[in-house]
């Protein structure tokens, strides 16, 4: 317990006793009790009271509710959820950054800013700071208050989350000290990695899937729909930028001090920023970040950011292609590397009957996470790499759901070392396994083999394909125990007093669940086929075959040289198809399927002629209101076709953001480059 002031504890003085005053009061020491506890980590305030003066706090909003101001703290627990993201356009894009991946690029780099500015350069020094890998946003704030939070976007338009800013709880909800006017503050939202992983094991609790990476769930938290969702993720805020609607307002001169500026008014700002005088300062930076200083972080970067610190000096360098400015850049880190024991290669079965290898390590810190497994692909990688069980191993983590395996350290065997091959029959189900010379897999041919049960079930009821909502891999691990389900056929047995009997449901949940399982049955043929799991055919061959036969009779009884013959397949596609609809036991589930009232046909058919004939489109990135599937389904909709990589054949590229290489293979064969909103007006919506 701290000790207690009247500042602290906010006990009411004269002149206090209305509810505005009062209210004020209390905000002002909530909202500095916060940015001591999330920012600075030296609380003042106990626990129990912070909570007893919110909840004074709320009753008193509760009672007034025109004394609840825009920087009240209880705006942090989330609000009404919302019916969809608007758009925000940016008053200052925000740009992405080149990058260089080594020493010499980074000098290059330096040398074309020479070039153009001279002398200037030399004077002027460089900011070094880490580049976060999280999910870049803007916030608005008028006269010192939070008023607008918006994701990147595309740059130029992103997505108003402003009840979801709100909730992360070191965004400071009004600065302090900062310039009266429009002030934008640009930064990152990021998970820690000990939050991360908390937030992960409870999630495997409850029977929920676990998130990916940090990265990727920093961008899907604040794309809610429901503050609330928001709010009950730990998320946390770096700020790194500055832009203001007069730019002769800037109280500052240059990059370091607007770091300085942006901690004054309570904004977070990442560790181990520096200002270097030489490039010679910036490498010698770049090296202790990667090298010592990385490993010691709890969240995740991806390189670092080097700018140059006159605020003037950039203004004048400006921007190269309307894309990036040429005086920043990211000096880009090699993937985090460590060295542990190969204990064991494990093999599971995947939901296609694919054999999946994996190691089993001795557990070793990587990246502030510590890692027990990895992937190893596949029977030939290991061969390749002379894998041996025992081995000492190099691996590596770079934001990947599972770390990878890099090869062996020949130099340290004992002469112990075991080599490994692939089981010659299943794991599970001791079926005699099938090899896929084309793509070095192996297979368990065995539709009703028990180790592809759960997996193929959990890929069916997943988002991309049959979407059943609240059917959780820990849910579906039940059915399965309980002997309810054996196929995803079984799924449309069950009833609601099969789910009553099993621990965990109540009355409404289980008619939720059976619900959801019902209105599957709704799903067009495309999702049908990509949740059977049929080896090669993904959610983009789905959809051709769908749109194309129209209906499962048709598609079931087609020819390979049938199916060969539709744009966009080829030929291991067109057998594989083809096999699968003649096994026995695959006819039997169609029928089974029929006999549920599963839809069998698709409604949406490939434009004969339309905006978009004849064009070949590649996607790429999240994009702001359309999921990917729903964006090809609109292009192929109106005649177009969509492809999975980028070639001189493409007519465009349809990016969001987080594009990855798609994107700077597009910039290299100048094939053009087009947002959501360009889609929007080329097909005439």
């Amino acid at each position: 317990m701290s000790r207690k002031t009247e500042r602290q504890t906010g006990q009411a003085s004269k002149g206090e006793d209305s509810p505005s005053a009062r209210a004020a009061s209390l905000r002002e020491i909530l909202n500095r009790a916060s940015h001591e506890y999330y920012v600075l980590d030296k609380p003042e305030l106990s626990d129990a009271e912070y909570d007893r003066l919110f909840r004074e706090l709320q009753q008193i909003e509760t009672a007034h509710p025109e004394l609840r101001s825009a920087d009240s703290p209880t705006r942090r627990v989330g609000a009404e959820v919302q019916s969809a993201l608007v758009k925000h356009t940016h008053a200052v894009p925000m740009l992405s950054l080149a990058n260089a991946f080594d020493d010499d690029e980074l000098r290059a780099w330096q040398d074309r800013l020479v070039r153009i500015a001279g002398d200037d350069i030399a004077r002027a020094g460089y900011s070094a700071e880490l580049k976060i890998d999280g999910a870049a946003v803007s916030l608005t704030y008028e006269d010192g208050v939070l008023v607008v939070g918006a994701t990147r976007g595309n740059g130029t338009t992103g997505e108003d989350v402003t009840a979801n800013i709100r909730t992360v709880r070191d965004v400071p909800l009004r600065l302090t000290n900062a310039p009266r006017g429009r002030v934008e503050v640009r930064g990152e939202i990021y998970f820690p990695f000990d939050q991360f992983e908390r937030m992960n094991e409870a999630r495997v609790a409850a029977g929920e899937p676990v998130f990916a990476n940090p990265r990727n769930a920093s961008a899907g938290s604040l794309r809610q729909l429901d503050p609330g969702i928001t709010a009950s993720r730990p998320l946390r805020f770096f700020g790194y930028a500055v832009a203001f609607d007069d730019p002769a307002k800037l109280p500052f001169k240059t990059q370091s001090e607007l770091l300085g500026a942006l901690r004054s008014w309570g904004v977070p700002v990442a560790p181990h920023a520096l200002r270097c005088r030489t490039m010679e300062e910036v490498t010698a930076w770049a090296h202790r970040v990667e090298h010592e200083l990385r490993a010691e972080l709890n969240f995740a970067i991806d390189g670092g950011v080097v700018k140059v610190d006159s605020l003037r000096l950039q203004d004048d360098l400006g921007v190269v292609g309307g894309r990036e400015p040429r005086w920043a850049i990211a000096r880009k880190f090699a993937p985090d590397i460590a060295e542990t024991r190969l204990t064991a290669i494990e093999v599971n079965v995947g939901r296609t009957g694919q054999l999946n290898p994996y190691a089993v390590l001795e557990a070793v810190e990587i990246g502030g996470t510590t890692v027990r497994l990895a992937t190893l692909h596949n029977e030939q990688l290991i061969r390749d790499k002379d894998l041996r069980v025992g081995d000492v191993v190099q691996v590596k983590r770079a934001g990947d759901v599972i770390p990878q395996v890099i090869g062996p350290v020949p130099e340290r065997r004992s002469g112990s070392e075991r080599a490994w091959r692939m089981p010659s029959r299943c794991p599970i189900c001791n079926t005699p396994v099938q090899r896929d010379a084309d793509l070095a897999a192996i297979y368990c041919p065995n539709v009703a083999c028990p180790g592809r049960q759960l997996e193929a079930i959990v890929y069916f009821a997943s988002r991309g394909a049959m979407d059943i909502r609240g059917l959780s891999y820990a849910r579906i691990e039940q059915l399965l125990d309980a002997d309810l389900v054996h196929d995803v056929a079984d799924l449309y047995a069950i009833g609601v007093d099969d789910l009553l009997a099993l621990d965990g449901y109540q009355k409404k949940s289980a008619n939720a669940l059976i619900g959801a399982i019902s209105a599957s049955k709704s799903q067009p043929l495309s999702r049908l086929l990509t949740g059977l799991g049929i080896p090669h055919v993904g959610e983009t061959a789905a959809r051709l075959l769908a749109r194309h036969f129209g209906s499962l009779k048709a598609l079931s009884s087609a020819s390979a040289e049938q199916i060969e013959a539709i744009r966009g397949l080829g030929d291991v596609i067109a057998q594989s198809v083809a096999s699968f609809f003649h096994d026995p036991s695959v006819r039997s589930l169609m029928t089974r399927l029929q006999r549920a009232g599963v839809k069998l046909d698709e409604p949406t058919h490939v434009a004969a002629s339309g905006a978009l004939t004849g064009q070949t489109v590649v996607i790429t990135g999240t994009l702001p209101t359309l999921s990917r599937s729903q964006a090809a389904a609109l292009i192929e909709e109106n005649g177009g076709r969509v492809t999975s990589s980028v070639s001189k054949a493409t007519t465009f590229v349809l990016a969001g953001t987080e594009p990855g290489s798609k994107l700077d293979k597009a910039n290299a064969l100048g094939v053009p480059i087009i947002d959501e909103s360009e889609l929007f007006n080329r097909i005439g919506q």
